[in-house]
């Protein structure tokens, strides 16, 4: 099967907006996935877009919002408000769907209803969208381990580990067990901010297989894989090792072949996303040539992103490591290319890092 991505540039700071084109090309028919849509400003771009590169009045199969942060949520209500647009799935996962099973958490300071609606007032835009989807017929869905989403399937979260990261999300009331992670997690931030200089090789990795956690809510990111052919696409948004990991035991269970040949870096080339083990878990061991590419979606003014630690960990890994710096950059296999379109620059691998 044919298909094509785009990686758009998601505005001045950190987001994420993808979309997915596959199919057959006879008779000009294919399908769209929109995944995340970057901030409210870049609903427009997003739209844009898609009038420019694939069709004026196009219908979109798969609308997926990785996880419930603004940074991947908002632009997504202009996009379904696109009144030229036709949707048909909309797939994202909201806590309230699963009160009964995390009340127990709050120990009885909410009722089952005021535990809803304070959810629901957290996260404004996930309702603005189910209004949309009501209005406009579209079906919601939860992109849960298993789903399918057009050519891809969803290999985390689990319904299971989803539902136990819930009490601890920003955007849910704290529950009793975080209360005493603020002095712990100031601490770890401490150790993170010391600053020195590291000598990087190909052929020594410089990762801590041990980073300070990154936040709940970037552990419930969807993550999604395609097979189109001899291509195997890994679409990872914001997730941490945690869900990485669950998501190659997964792949392994239904037998997967898992490295990829194109991989979305994690949460921008954060160093909290990824570790030695979990890379080489999907990436293979390094050092290692021409594997694949690897795409980091970050802002026009985030020129810290991809970290270095984290790009140059790809890029021993054998994969050329791209980033959304200068716009959006273009994948594509079985499809004409368009014109115009220039290879993405390529971060190259840099043996002297500061590692602030």
């Amino acid at each position: 099967m044919p298909f094509e991505i785009d990686f758009l540039r998601a505005g001045d700071s950190n987001g994420d907006a993808i979309i997915v084109k596959y199919g057959e090309t006879k008779n000009g028919n294919f399908s769209l996935n929109l995944i995340d849509g970057g901030f409210t400003d870049t609903g427009d771009q997003i739209i844009t877009h898609i009038k420019q590169h694939y069709a004026e009045k196009a219908k979109i199969a798969n609308v997926v919002l990785s996880h419930a942060d603004n940074d991947h949520a908002c632009g997504l209500i202009k996009v379904l408000e696109h009144e030229d647009f036709t949707f048909f799935d909309l797939w994202m996962n909201r806590p309230w769907d699963y009160v009964d099973d995390v009340i127990d958490s709050f120990h009885g300071a909410y009722t089952r209803e005021g535990l809803i609606k304070k959810m629901r007032e957290m996260h404004p835009y996930l309702v603005e969208m189910e209004k949309i989807a009501a209005t406009r017929g579209i079906t919601i869905r939860a992109p849960l381990q298993g789903a399918q989403i057009g050519p891809f399937t969803v290999l985390a979260p689990s319904r299971e580990r989803y539902i136990k990261l819930i009490p601890d999300l920003d955007k849910t009331p704290q529950s009793y067990a975080s209360e005493s992670k603020g002095l712990l997690g100031s601490l770890f931030k401490a150790a993170a901010d010391v600053a020195g200089k590291v000598l990087e090789r190909l052929d020594y990795e410089t990762l801590d297989e041990n980073p300070p956690a990154t936040s709940a809510s970037n552990e419930t990111s969807v993550v999604q894989w395609a097979s189109f052919g001899n291509e195997r696409v890994l679409l990872t948004a914001d997730v941490g090792p945690e869900g990485l990991a669950e998501a190659a035991d997964y792949a392994e269970q239904i037998s997967l072949l898992i490295q990829p040949t194109l991989a979305q870096i994690p949460h921008h080339g954060s160093r909290r996303n990824v570790t030695p083990s979990v890379l080489n878990r999907w990436l293979g061991p390094y050092p290692a040539d021409n594997q694949g590419y690897a795409v980091a979606s970050v802002g026009k003014n985030e020129e810290i992103y991809p970290r270095t630690k984290v790009a140059n960990a790809f890029t021993r890994r054998g994969y050329e490591v791209t980033a959304t710096h200068k716009g959006w950059i273009n994948f594509v296999r079985g499809y004409d290319r368009r014109a115009g379109v220039a290879n993405a620059y390529v971060i190259p691998f840099k043996p002297d890092v500061d590692d602030e």
